[in-house]
């Protein structure tokens, strides 16, 4: 996942076909590390540029940002040099992660000038630099003095160029000999490959040793003299492919969600169970879409942290309060030993002379002679009804534990549960509900308003109103199957939503969502439980896991019982199946 030299040539590619002999019209600076452009050429087009430490990115869209009232300085330094200026040319120096604008204006006493733009996608380190025709810059959108770099300041009047903390080689005009040379390095294969090359990354890097049937993790100095040329020659068709700007651009999933992204067809990633390939015409449109996806998916995982957090404390604190019992509970197995050692002092204690520390005498239930301790200070009987006593405590602290132990658990597993649930959350909405559950169960409190006005005296806020619905897919053979985002939805499903002779599937023994197949009086295909399966295993606490055992059974043999949790059902008769977590084969629909 990462904008390396690769894509970086595909994107000033697109953007020459665009941009080159287009006019910028606007310039935004939405905000403080952003920039978009709206340039004119044979169409209109809106270039956004921004310089995140987090997030560097480049591409064309049709989307807009709201602009401070007041422009930042930059932007208006950008506006009296380069409104109506004309784009020459848009380059990639020596594959480096940057992109560098040509311009032409007229200064004012109008005469052509040239100047340039100066975009790094390079992590922490992006910037936006504007420079003139001789390379001097003019100014930045970040400031970078020689107290934060030693090794390039960035500032008004200083000569721009490229930082080379690291001495790599351009992968465009590298020689056989020196690709060789880098191979004897005592590194791992694609190590050696990303480290002695520019905008090579380690995806790269270990596509390109895909390609060449090599292990990329392998040493270096397994390879022999065939099999390195063999790997120079796959890298050298690789470049042809920039040189020839033959793109391919494409986002590979896992399942639903979106795990890395090229320029490059990713063969690494085939045949791989849960991987899916989109391929795109437009790397700008790839971006967009993959960031935006991304972007929702770390939106709900920023808004859900103290909810996780509370559900977080509290499994911390079950689990502890589960393992004290789990002890207490080991401790109660003597109680069994204590009443024998008392029913056999009563029947042999005759027998113990004063004083004695212990006795030996025949169990009678074991027909096997035993050693009894004594408190030397009491008699036998005496001892006896200390053992008595001993046990009778016993006795009382199990049956105490045994039911608090099974609600602990229960405990645990109901917040298990939750936590999944905060895994499955795709919308905002979905945390409205998870929220409600959490207050419900009297982990977290409900906090109320006031209003007093006109008609609206004291009047409190109500429940929250809930929009989430559960997921519904559509089988390969075109079956219903729902799916429940968090336990509400899940009761809702199983006991509201399903009928007698629809199946219910679930991930057996661990924490997941429950699965109803709507069977409308059907005999089921195959297909259909194993999809149905395959869904259970995803939305499930094991969807990272390669296999995923599934119980499934029809609806009416599912009961809940009097005053179980949310989520909480049993069933005493059912079938299993082993399912993986793959569901591409599955089309999600938007209710």
């Amino acid at each position: 996942m990462a904008l390396d030299g690769f894509v970086i040539s595909n994107m000033v590619h697109e953007l020459s076909k665009n941009l080159v002999g287009g006019r910028i019209l606007k310039i935004s600076q939405p905000e403080k590390d952003e920039l978009i452009l709206t340039i004119k050429n044979y169409d209109q087009f809106k270039l956004f540029i921004s310089a995140s430490a987090s997030l560097p990115l480049i591409y064309l869209t049709n989307n807009s940002k709201t602009n401070p009232m007041v422009a930042p300085n930059f932007c208006m330094l950008l506006r009296k040099h380069l409104n109506s200026a004309r784009i020459i040319s848009i380059t990639q120096p020596e594959f480096e992660r940057i992109i560098q604008f040509e311009i032409e204006h007229l200064d004012e006493l109008g005469d052509v000038c040239k100047k340039y733009l100066i975009v790094e996608i390079m992590g922490k380190h992006s910037n936006i630099i504007f420079c003139d025709q001789d390379y001097k810059i003019v100014d930045s959108i970040k400031h970078i003095s020689g107290f934060v770099s030693s090794v390039r300041e960035v500032l008004p009047g200083r000569t721009y160029f490229i930082p080379k903390t690291i001495e790599k080689l351009n992968p465009l005009t590298i020689t056989k000999e020196e690709f060789l040379r880098l191979l004897e390095k005592p590194l791992s294969i694609s190590k050696a490959i990303y480290q002695g090359l520019t905008g090579i990354s380690p995806l790269l890097a270990t596509e390109i040793c895909h390609r060449a049937s090599i292990d990329a993790e392998g040493a270096t100095a397994i390879l022999s003299e065939d099999v390195r040329i063999h790997l120079y020659n796959v890298f050298t068709r690789v470049m042809e492919l920039v040189i020839n700007c033959d793109y391919s651009p494409n986002i590979v999933f896992k399942n639903e969600e979106p795990m890395e992204f090229s320029s490059l067809a990713l063969t690494c990633y085939e045949n791989i169970d849960g991987i899916t390939t989109q391929n795109y015409d437009s790397i700008s449109t790839l971006l967009e879409d993959y960031f935006s996806s991304k972007n929702t998916i770390t939106r709900i995982r920023q808004k859900s942290a103290d909810l996780r957090k509370i559900v977080t404390n509290a499994i911390e604190r079950s689990s502890k309060k589960y393992d004290l019992q789990q002890k207490q509970l080991k401790d109660t197995e003597k109680r069994e030993k204590y009443k024998i050692y008392g029913e056999l002092l009563t029947t042999y204690g005759y027998s113990a002379e004063p004083g004695a520390k212990s006795i030996k005498v025949l169990n009678y239930y074991t027909n096997e002679e035993i050693e009894i301790p004594l408190n030397p200070d009491l008699s036998a009987l005496e001892n006896a009804k200390q053992y008595f006593e001993k046990y009778n405590k016993l006795k009382r602290t199990y049956e105490a534990l045994a039911k608090f132990i099974i609600e602990t658990k229960e405990e645990l597993e109901h917040l298990e549960s939750i936590k999944t649930s905060f895994d499955i959350a795709l919308q905002e909405e979905d945390l409205v509900e998870l929220k409600e559950e959490l207050i419900q169960s009297g982990y977290m409190k409900r906090h109320f308003t006031t209003s007093k006005g006109p008609g609206n005296r004291n009047k409190q806020n109500k429940k929250p109103k809930i929009t989430s619905k559960p997921f519904h897919y559509l089988s390969s053979d075109g079956y219903h199957i729902y799916v429940g985002k968090n336990n509400f939805q899940n009761d809702e499903l199983t006991f509201n939503f399903a009928n007698g002779g629809d199946w219910w599937f679930h991930a057996k023994g661990i924490p997941g969502s429950h699965v109803i197949v709507k069977s409308n009086g059907d005999e089921l295909p195959d297909r259909v439980f194993e999809e149905a399966g395959s869904l259970a295993a995803y939305y499930s606490k094991g969807r990272d896991g390669e296999k995923v055992e599934i119980d499934y059974v029809e609806r009416k043999h599912i009961k809940k019982p009097s005053g179980a949790k949310p989520g909480f059902v049993v069933y005493y008769t059912n079938y299993s199946l082993i399912a993986n977590s793959n569901i591409s084969a599955l089309t999600l629909i938007s209710d």
